[in-house]
């Protein structure tokens, strides 16, 4: 029998900024914390009921996300645009809603996605910096080609099977991933890698990461690095980039429920000057 009383329910999208330091990812997890039970404890609490939270992505311990999106079904009245403000009054410093809108019932932030786009952040000065450590590796143990980088990154353009780049305890059934984009370029003393695929492997950018460093100091040829991958050698991909470096930058839609402003590129990049002795120089 349905109940004549009862509320339409309406369901709400978000982009979702998080610092990733002090989370162990974006999944619910028992006795750590986590992005998604914070935003559902508070979405929780407004509503008096348990409601669920579901990403387009789970990020992983320590891994930041720049343009995260998420959706919930309310029965609230809250205006959907209002949700944003109501969150960010409410959730921890550390996690920050950018923008809320009402989206189709069928609509899902996972299944309805068609790309994401993460971005990997190496810092290459001799000199530590306090204020890019949280987002970068700091890697100055020799330098780094990133033409080098970037051949190696090419031929993963397209539907491969990149098992050796999969970590174990992962629930996927299989390695299979299109790969959109792969790009690498330096940005002074920084040195960025952007990869966008329909989906990733557990742990896959942290895994590339590792290795193509390795390219860039040019222990192994691109042409190695692309022979390891194809023919599926998991036993000689050994070490994974630290996660602070990581950022999920974005997440594509056929039809985005948010202008670009506000999840296209909101992950700003670091610029160091160079200073000149003269500006230092008092008159």
């Amino acid at each position: 029998m349905s109940c004549i009383n009862a509320k339409p329910t309406q369901r709400i999208a978000l982009v979702i900024q998080y610092l990733g330091t002090h989370f162990y990812g974006w999944q619910r997890q028992p006795h750590h914390r986590s992005v998604q039970e914070e935003i559902e404890k508070v979405l929780s609490t407004l509503e008096h009921r348990a409601v669920t939270v579901y990403a387009a992505g789970r990020t992983d311990t320590g891994v930041h996300a720049a343009a995260q999106v998420a959706h919930f079904n309310t029965t609230s009245p809250i205006p959907a645009q209002r949700w944003a403000a109501v969150l960010n009054s409410r959730l921890p410093e550390d996690i920050l809603i950018r923008a809320s809108a009402s989206v189709p019932t069928d609509w899902h932030a996972r299944f309805s996605a068609s790309w994401r786009r993460y971005r990997y952040t190496l810092y290459c000065e001799a000199r530590p910096n306090l204020f890019v450590r949280p987002f970068s590796w700091h890697y100055y143990h020799a330098p780094l080609d990133e033409s080098l980088i970037q051949a190696a990154l090419t031929p993963l353009i397209g539907k491969h099977h990149l098992a050796a780049f999969h970590r174990a305890n992962s629930g996927r059934t299989h390695s299979w991933v299109n790969v959109q984009a792969a790009q690498c370029h330096r940005n002074d003393s920084f040195i960025h890698i952007e990869i966008q695929a329909n989906g990733f492997l557990y742990g896959m950018v942290r895994l590339l990461v590792g290795m193509l460093v390795q390219v860039g100091r040019g222990e192994l040829h691109p042409k190695q690095f692309t022979e390891l991958w194809v023919n599926q050698r998991r036993e000689e991909v050994k070490y994974a980039a630290p996660a602070k470096g990581l950022c999920l930058l974005r997440v594509g839609y056929p039809d985005s429920p948010f202008p670009p402003e506000i999840w296209f590129d909101t992950q700003p990049k670091f610029l160091l000057p160079t200073a000149t002795q003269a500006e230092y120089c008092l008159n």
